[in-house]
């Protein structure tokens, strides 16, 4: 179903992505980006086929785009009008309510077929130099179907995703995909961010382990990039906040009650809980 793939924003996911199609598949692939010196390297790395100038646009039967949400959305409002009928769209953007909100129906006016994705898989780290073709290898590949897109689109979109190396696929609402997103993601990007604030965060060489370096992974991210995310889905977010205050506040007062008792079930309702969901 898909010959030409059409990559927009050769970051950390979208030249992974395109290196993904590349390994996988014998499609063309395009590649555009916002900095042509970035579409221009990834060419010559063989991670792209050509650089897509607009002119290509018409060719792809499908477009995967790799860009912050509102730019997601102003590149795809101005490409749509210039898009093959029938086109096939999916956004790997980390929120989904936002999305489908602002391109159903301008996907609908122009005739192709707009799919929220996000892929289940990144790094601490951005940009073309940190993409592997890997990235996904064994991820979940989450879709949000909606009045612009049908069945055969999401069985077409879900058997190429899969054959580029996911290891499943999943379908959900916007709704449930944010509020999911909020939980699984987002909140450990606030909890890191706060937890390597400690004024002891200075002093940790020589104190620190695993526990350590897995809470603070993600401390190092991209923060124009999550800052937006964030307020794209702040109502979610926020309540996840909300909740974790409110866990860790029942920690603080048995530990300074000295109630052991207390504190022993709270940890061992904890363990219970991940030996449970795994």
């Amino acid at each position: 179903m898909f010959e030409t793939v059409l990559i927009a924003g050769l970051g950390l996911m979208g030249g992974s992505m395109a290196g993904a199609v590349k390994r996988h598949t014998d499609c063309r692939v395009l590649g555009w980006n916002r900095t042509r010196e970035t579409a221009e390297r990834a060419k010559a790395d063989g991670i792209i086929d050509a650089v897509a100038a607009e002119a290509l646009y018409g060719e792809a039967d499908l477009i995967i785009i790799g860009l912050y949400p509102q730019a997601t959305v102003d590149w795809l409002l101005d490409a749509m009008p210039r898009l093959k009928k029938g086109c096939v769209i999916v956004d790997m953007v980390g929120v989904k309510t936002f999305m489908v909100d602002r391109l159903e129906q301008a996907a609908i006016d122009h005739g192709v077929h707009f799919v929220g994705g996000h892929p289940m898989a990144g790094r601490e780290f951005s940009g073309l130099d940190y993409a592997m073709p890997t990235l996904f290898d064994g991820a979940s590949m989450i879709f949000v179907p909606n009045r612009s897109s049908d069945e055969g689109v999401l069985q077409a979109l879900e058997a190429f995703f899969l054959s580029l190396g996911f290891g499943q696929t999943v379908r959900c609402t916007a709704e449930q995909h944010d509020r999911m997103i909020a939980f699984t993601s987002q909140l450990a990007h606030v909890v890191s961010s706060a937890y390597i604030k400690s004024p002891e965060a200075d002093q940790h060489n020589g104190y620190s382990a695993g526990s350590y370096r897995d809470l603070t992974r993600v401390a190092k991210l991209n923060e124009t990039m999550w800052s937006e995310l964030f307020l794209c889905n702040a109502e979610p977010l926020a309540r996840e906040i909300d909740e974790i205050i409110a866990h860790l506040d029942e920690y603080r007062r048995v530990i300074r009650a000295g109630d052991r008792e207390a504190l022993t079930a709270l940890l061992r309702d904890g363990r219970e809980r991940k030996e449970r969901l795994g």
